[in-house]
């Protein structure tokens, strides 16, 4: 079949289904076909009914699309709630970093003095106490704050990240891959995932 065909067939179709909806509505509204005022009216009042339609559905879709952005509001403000609860230590938290290094700098000093003067002078026994009283706090602190999402890192033979550690030196090691944590010069901490500060590291390097 031609495409003109098809096309006179299309539109004698659609000349069809419009002359059977007119049709339709001159019963509905009993009016006479024959009469010009009438077809007039009619054609008139079917015309605004179809423009009523397509207002009602663009009002529809409007709705649909504000019903969307209303829910994605909800979402967004709950995620900065919750996310505001979640993180609002983070000052805080960011000030006990130091305060741990000095614990553990101090159970150092006291481990090396002891270490030196040994544990059965009178010397030695002060120290002694005084070194376990302060890494008893120290494990106390460290898991009273883990109880509100702070997680101390400690990645000593772990894998070199960036997103976690800061690299402060890279030396060769012999029988440890490449890229891995020798040592650990400061600890790092995050809160809830998010990083506080970075583990100062020292990684291996390949031997030249």
């Amino acid at each position: 079949m031609s495409k003109h065909k098809e096309m006179n067939i299309h539109d004698k179709r659609e000349d069809e289904q419009s002359s059977s909806s007119f049709a339709e509505l001159a019963d509905v509204l009993d009016v006479d076909l024959k009469s010009g005022a009438d077809v007039t009216s009619a054609e008139n009042l079917l015309k605004e009914i179809n423009e009523a339609n397509l207002k009602a559905q663009e009002n529809w879709d409007k709705f649909m699309r504000t019903q969307a952005e209303m829910e994605n509001l909800r979402k967004r403000a709950e995620r900065d709630i919750a996310n505001a609860h979640r993180y609002a230590l983070e000052k805080f938290v960011a000030e006990l970093p130091p305060i741990l290094d000095s614990m553990e700098q101090g159970m150092e000093a006291a481990a090396a003095t002891e270490s030196g003067e040994g544990t059965e002078g009178a010397a030695g026994a002060p120290i002694s106490a005084m070194r376990e009283g302060i890494e008893m706090t120290y494990k106390m602190l460290l898991k009273a704050i883990e109880k509100f999402g702070v997680v101390q890192l400690n990645p000593l033979d772990q894998v070199y990240d960036p997103h976690q550690h800061e690299a402060m030196a890279a030396v060769p090691a012999p029988n440890v891959a490449p890229n891995t944590v020798i040592q650990v010069i400061q600890k790092g901490y995050s809160l809830h995932g998010r990083l506080i500060r970075p583990a100062r590291v020292i990684v291996s390097k390949a031997e030249d």
